[in-house]
């Protein structure tokens, strides 16, 4: 370990992730698992834990959000250099499909972003024909078999590597699943099912069905996914009987014990999983993020000295940048002194991000005729393969050539994340309730002085409280949901919201002052990865 292990976290962790929001400059994410891994590392580092990652770098990224000449939204893909990163000079190659992939490591020092030791695994390296080396070209591929190349380059490759570093680490964690070809890799040493769980630790993210990955096993058997184990082996071990391979349910079945990502997500995949009887325990560890690097100190620095004056100077200070970049990308002027709304995250259908224009009437009275003025910015990525996620993304676009007061901005990633979270009055988040595992961009948001306006899901309801530190949308169990959350959403603005900013702005600095004091050490990725350590570790 390059620094100095802290005492309570001697034991050593492997921790495996598709991506990691690291850096503006490190574009190897696509949103919130990114984001989380990102904090997760900045925490280990700090803490001193004796914890090292294991990635993917991707020669293209994610994809870069361009616009087409209508301005219309348009993934690209550009390659992407790195020359903080260090050649590790390991090379090593995994039998994919009946032929020999190449792999490179790459190093991510941690002095150079204060993170824990990072290594990304490549197959854009010599040796490979064109089709292997594009494995680790564009992240979360759609085609089928590089997709699954991708999973058993994280995970049998993540293994290879740290016997190449002469590495045993006390536990091997998965972030999701995509590393779970690790899991057989390590089994086949041994097949001994009680010895991989003592050493495998799985968190789970999503309730929701596309999240939890699935695939003929006798495809998968093909490519190598399962090693030299029979399709007999594989169901004994990962709790399987027919021939659909739930990577889910897999991890579920070969950890000694794995976490969801709040509270309520806990008891919604208690419930999803309870009909199999192989599982091991799903505890919660509700995700968090680094709050020394998300946070704006000068806000901090109020928010601790109680300094009204000094938070909402600021505060305006930070909505004026923001607001450059609207200019910048729209040619907008928006005005730093009314209220400002933003909703920003991945572009994903049950998110519902176009929820408030859903009543174009009622919209455009909000935007044109309301006694209180307000501002509304749209910001996130689409997968760029969701054609419906797209046109969602675009129709807002277009809807905002008719408002002066309204922005739909490309560019979503960590540095323009920062920007909306410290300039927004209003952290807009609307996903249908229980679909949300735990959602992290309203901590951040919070952090930075923005009020959360929200239905009550995942990670909201261990902190909000209505009018006190948040707004809240009443809960709906049944009948048309979305129409209910839609109407309750313009009423809580239209009479609490707004009202609040403009008319009793007193109380509206007390909420954001509790809002900042509830979401400081409770959603600090800090507490998180002590709670790894303490909780699924050991």
């Amino acid at each position: 370990m390059p620094f100095e292990v802290a005492e309570p976290y001697t034991r050593s962790v492997a921790y495996f992730s598709m991506e990691f929001a690291i850096d503006q400059s490190l574009k190897i994410y696509s949103g919130g698992l990114g984001f989380l891994a990102g904090s997760h590392m900045r925490s280990a580092y700090s803490l001193g834990q004796n914890l090292l990652g294991v990635g993917m770098l991707w020669k293209y990224g994610y994809y870069d959000q361009g616009r087409k000449r209508d301005n219309s939204m348009t993934p690209e893909y550009h390659e992407k250099m790195y020359h903080f990163l260090v050649d590790s000079q390991i090379r090593f190659e995994i039998p994919i499909g009946g032929r020999s992939v190449q792999v490179a490591a790459y190093y991510l020092p941690p002095h150079v972003f204060h993170t824990a030791p990072l290594f990304l695994l490549t197959t854009d390296t010599d040796g490979n024909s064109e089709a292997d080396r594009a494995i680790s070209y564009n992240l979360y591929d759609n085609t089928p078999e590089t997709r699954v190349a991708q999973c058993m380059i994280l995970g049998i490759g993540g293994v290879k590597l740290l016997k190449a570093l002469g590495h045993q680490p006390d536990i091997y964690h998965f972030n999701e699943a995509h590393a779970l070809s690790a899991a057989f890799y390590l089994y086949e040493d041994g097949r001994n099912l009680d010895k991989l769980k003592s050493q495998v630790v799985f968190t789970t993210h999503t309730p929701e069905e596309a999240g939890n990955e699935k695939h003929d096993m006798a495809y998968l058997k093909s490519l190598g996914f399962f090693g030299d184990l029979t399709l007999e082996e594989v169901r004994e071990i990962s709790g399987h009987r027919g021939d659909v391979f739930n990577h889910t349910l897999a991890a579920l079945s070969m950890s000694k014990k794995a976490n969801a990502v709040s509270q309520l997500h806990g008891e919604v995949a208690r419930k999803m999983w309870e009909g199999h009887g192989q599982i091991c325990p799903i505890i919660h560890i509700t995700n968090a993020q680094k709050k020394s690097y998300w946070v704006d100190e000068p806000l901090e620095v109020a928010r601790i000295s109680r300094n009204t004056s000094a938070l909402r100077a600021r505060k305006l200070e930070l909505k004026k940048r923001l607001l450059e970049v609207v200019a910048d990308q729209t040619g907008k002027l928006f005005d730093p002194h009314v209220a400002t709304m933003v909703w920003a995250r991945r572009f994903a259908t049950y998110k519902r991000p176009d929820m408030l224009i859903w009543d174009l009437e009622r919209f455009k009275k909000l935007m044109n005729d309301s006694p209180y003025p307000i501002q509304v910015i749209w910001a996130g990525k689409p997968y760029p393969k969701d054609e419906g996620a797209i046109k969602t993304f675009n129709e807002l676009f277009y809807l905002s050539h008719y408002f002066p007061n309204m922005a739909v901005l490309t560019g979503y990633e960590l540095a323009l994340s920062k920007l909306l979270k410290q300039g927004a009055d209003v952290w807009l988040n609307t996903p249908v309730v229980t679909r949300e595992a735990s959602g992290t961009s309203g901590m951040t948001a919070a952090m930075n002085a923005s009020l959360n306006l929200s239905t009550f899901d995942g990670w909201i309801c261990e902190f909000a409280v209505h009018q006190q530190n948040a707004f809240l949308l009443p809960t709906i169990q049944e009948g048309d949901i979305n129409g209910i959350d839609a109407n309750n959403l313009f009423h809580c603005l239209n009479a609490e919201v707004l009202p609040t900013y403009y008319d009793r702005p007193d109380i509206w600095t007390k909420m954001v002052f509790r809002s900042m004091d509830d979401v400081s050490t409770a959603f600090d990725s800090d507490r998180m990865a002590q709670e790894y350590y303490t909780k699924l570790y050991n």
